[in-house]
């Protein structure tokens, strides 16, 4: 079986492609990645020269690109990671979230249809349903009307909307996954979790946005793709299957700051609070209960375990975030917090 990655020198695509090659021994991997800012083939060092794997630099917003590698591997499946993800991002432009986001999983669409793929499951984000008010709100289910509140999110429903339309009127075999937020090991460090923890490694303090008291469901990137292969194999086409950390506790950005500087062997004193981002939404929490009940799955990971390997794994790797941390990133840095 083939399977074409698309996005899959980033985050969670490559945790993704390095799980399923560990746990499909026949599975062949096709990684198509345009190699922006947070792709990185460093993240893919240990199976760069395996028979088993394949990389194609390119842009899944370019159809002939795209089409080329459909032709040339004739994936029996795919999984559509590739996307601009960074909600600070994207206040700053809106454009190359359309661009990739929306344009991009057309194509992938376009060429799922022409080429009779197998499978497209299509990975998406807890994002696209918006906020919930309060924390005695229910969590979100997969059938609660999609409501984004910033570029990024209303880019990624666009792209849900399509992916479903495309399952509606032409048939294809697509399904969505929307997780909550990732950590682990590989995380560019714009992201909350890496960010702090190696600003703690240079002795810098942690920009918090306000009060820190906006709440998220935290999911080990592992435990993420050990459920998105689940889909991906047993998923049921023109579904949507919502993976989070399932009934455990809501947890506000404080107080992940704070277990943070725990494992750091630090305190309050290291955080910095800065003015809060617009339209930052207040909480985000998932029903998991459709994909516990259906495909027999379950997050294993504890946060603060997880969290544990994550500041050990950052100390381990020190010269791959180093060379992440320089040039065109400080200077979004500087841009994001100096003047908050």
């Amino acid at each position: 079986m083939k399977i074409l990655v698309t996005g899959g020198a980033g985050f969670i695509g490559s945790n993704f492609i390095k799980y399923v090659l560990d746990a499909e021994p026949d599975v062949e991997i096709i990684n198509c990645d345009l190699l922006t800012y947070a792709g990185n083939l460093a993240n893919l060092e240990d199976i760069a020269d395996s028979y088993r794997y394949r990389f194609y630099k390119g842009d899944v917003a370019d159809c002939d690109f795209l089409k080329s590698v459909f032709e040339n591997e004739s994936p029996d499946a795919v999984v559509h990671f590739a996307a601009e993800s960074h909600v600070d991002r994207s206040l700053e432009d809106a454009g190359v979230f359309v661009r990739t986001n929306v344009l991009g999983t057309q194509n992938i669409l376009d060429c799922v249809g022409s080429f009779g793929t197998g499978r497209m499951v299509h990975i998406s984000t807890d994002e696209v349903y918006g906020t919930l008010p309060d924390l005695d709100a229910p969590p979100f289910t997969e059938e609660t009307p999609l409501a984004p509140r910033n570029p990024y999110s209303a880019s990624k429903a666009a792209a849900d909307h399509l992916v479903m339309a495309a399952h509606l009127t032409h048939g294809l075999p697509v399904i969505i996954t929307r997780g909550g937020n990732n950590y682990g090991p590989y995380q560019f460090p714009e992201k909350l979790v890496p960010l702090f923890i190696t600003n703690l490694m240079e002795g810098k303090n942690v920009p918090l946005y306000g009060e820190g008291l906006n709440v998220r469901d935290w999911i080990h990137v592992r435990d993420h793709c050990r459920a998105i292969h689940l889909v991906l194999k047993n998923g049921a086409p023109g579904e949507v299957y919502n993976i989070g950390p399932g009934d455990a506790e809501p947890v506000t950005n404080i107080r992940i700051t704070m277990m943070i500087l725990k494992l750091m062997g630090m305190g309050e004193e290291m955080i910095r609070k800065v003015a809060d981002r617009p339209g930052h939404d207040f909480r985000y929490a998932l029903d998991t209960s459709k994909i516990e009940r259906e495909l027999g799955y379950s997050a294993e990971i504890p946060l603060e375990e997880g969290l544990r390997q994550t500041v050990e794994w950052y100390k381990a790797n020190e010269p791959w975030w180093r060379a992440i941390k320089s040039g065109e990133y400080m200077d979004y840095y500087d841009r994001m917090y100096a003047g908050r």
